[in-house]
């Protein structure tokens, strides 16, 4: 991708933590962007302002990620007010209340996957379309937010969320190799415990607060730590990186 194009993101599920925290720091570094959201108008609208702050167009448009035919209409709101994306970080993801494996519901199961991994496809899809240099693009960058629940497989807890983010490596391996001739990176950041709203969705609010002596450097992580990992792998600095991990996890 060339450095003087114009710089344009989608970030998905960013009306808060990590996805707003990514979404203010690359607005810092001068691109434009466009907050996605599914139900939070009003956060969403609090986090566009800040981001204006920065002097580059922003935009927020609400779509569930999960659903194609709004996705497809995300892109093409993005194409009419912003331009081709150049940068997709896929963050949008669903967590539902803590429990064993034993007493999961096929609906459950089929809703996590629907919103974890089913919306990431649909974004990269979409984003494809637009970057790649076999559909006239000139090039993007790709970056999923996994967790570092892939690795652990959360048992007693999340173990359909982290089998979801299992999904999202494989995604991301495979993903990266299939378009790195066309001039698009893709890449992936597993986050550990991190201080979000995201534990409240499980029923444990303080979560973090409880394990984070487990943690090898002895506090859970700050959405903004995410949102560097991110912005990195974004960047022209990691311009021979593709199908890479970086887990951001204080050491876990």
């Amino acid at each position: 991708m060339s450095k003087n194009m114009n710089k344009i993101a989608l970030v998905t599920g960013s009306s808060r933590g990590i996805g707003a925290a990514s979404v203010l720091l690359l607005a810092e570094q001068g691109y434009d962007v466009c907050i996605n959201y599914k139900n939070n108008a009003k956060a969403a609208n609090e986090v566009l302002q800040q981001a204006k702050a920065f002097g580059t167009q922003c935009i927020a448009v609400q779509a569930d990620v999960a659903k194609e035919a709004q996705v497809i209409g995300l892109f093409e709101k993005i194409d009419q007010q912003l331009g081709a994306i150049t940068a997709l970080v896929n963050n949008a993801g669903i967590l539902l209340p803590q429990s064993k494996l034993e007493n999961l519901s096929a609906e459950r199961i089929n809703s996590l996957l629907t919103g974890n991994v089913t919306s990431y496809f649909l974004c990269c899809r979409e984003a494809i379309k637009r970057m790649s240099t076999n559909h006239a693009g000139v090039g993007g960058t790709i970056v999923n937010v996994s967790s570092a629940a892939a690795r652990t497989g959360s048992p007693g807890e999340y173990i359909d969320y982290a089998a979801s983010k299992g999904a999202i490596d494989t995604l991301t391996k495979g993903l990266s190799v299939e378009v790195a001739a066309e001039e698009i990176r893709v890449n992936c950041v597993r986050p550990g415990f991190i201080k979000t709203q995201m534990h409240a969705d499980g029923g444990e609010p303080d979560r973090v607060e409880r394990i984070k002596n487990s943690i090898p450097m002895q506090r859970g992580g700050e959405a903004s730590e995410i949102a560097s990992a991110i912005a990195w792998l974004l960047s022209e600095d990691a311009s021979y990186v593709t199908g890479t991990f970086i887990d951001v996890a204080g050491g876990r």
